[in-house]
């Protein structure tokens, strides 16, 4: 039985394009296999604390001193386990002020851990978190994957470099743009993106994760 991991990051809750979008792709997943075990993260609703001075203390790797060094240990560990647990990973990631959502950025704070997620070597850093296939669904007001405004877009490369950083490199960006743009040009990009996802998960794409 395959198990995927789903994390959505918007503030909108219902109202979120991408959120929407992810619900479409887990429905898509689930009429294919029944079975399927789906492990869900909505870190917009429910946000991941930000880093702070006992947070980082943990993390880094030291023995928590206090309560507050053990619980976000505690947190991050939970995290991290549900991440490896996952064959497949599903991201909704909406784009604020032209990068991802601080809470998104906070998930990454605490999976992000040296020897664990990742280790250093010689040549560089090795991601650790390997065999993962991954969907990022992102929804912006303006049109960023192409064009001139494609330079402003620090969502993207930043995901990009987050994800491969531990080992992810399997991954696919479905993109609804120009959301903002009325409410025909708003259709015109969710159909779009359904389209996309209807496209990504063929038959076959859990048994090949």
């Amino acid at each position: 039985m395959s198990t995927v991991l789903v994390l959505t990051s918007s503030a909108l809750g219902d109202a979120s394009v991408s959120n929407q979008l992810v619900q479409d792709a887990m429905a898509r997943l689930k009429s294919r296999d029944p079975d399927l075990n789906i492990l869900t993260r909505d870190i917009g609703g429910n946000p991941i604390p930000h880093l702070n001075a006992d947070a980082a203390a943990a993390i880094r790797g030291g023995t928590p001193t206090n309560p507050a060094q053990a619980a976000a240990l505690a947190l991050s560990d939970q995290l991290i386990a549900e991440l490896k647990a996952a064959d497949v990973i599903i991201i909704g990631a909406p784009m604020y002020n032209f990068g991802i959502a601080s809470t998104l950025k906070s998930w990454f704070d605490y999976v992000l851990r040296a020897g664990i997620t990742f280790r250093y070597s010689e040549t560089g850093p090795v991601g650790l978190v390997t065999g993962k296939r991954t969907i990022v669904i992102e929804s912006r007001g303006g049109l960023y994957s192409e064009g001139p405004a494609k330079g402003l877009d620090s969502q993207e490369p930043h995901l990009r470099t987050l994800l491969g950083f531990i080992g992810i490199v399997d991954v696919t960006f479905v993109h609804a743009e120009k959301l903002a743009f009325g409410p025909e040009a708003r259709e015109q990009a969710i159909d779009a993106a359904r389209t996309r996802l209807g496209e990504t998960f063929h038959t076959d794409y859990l048994r090949a994760a």
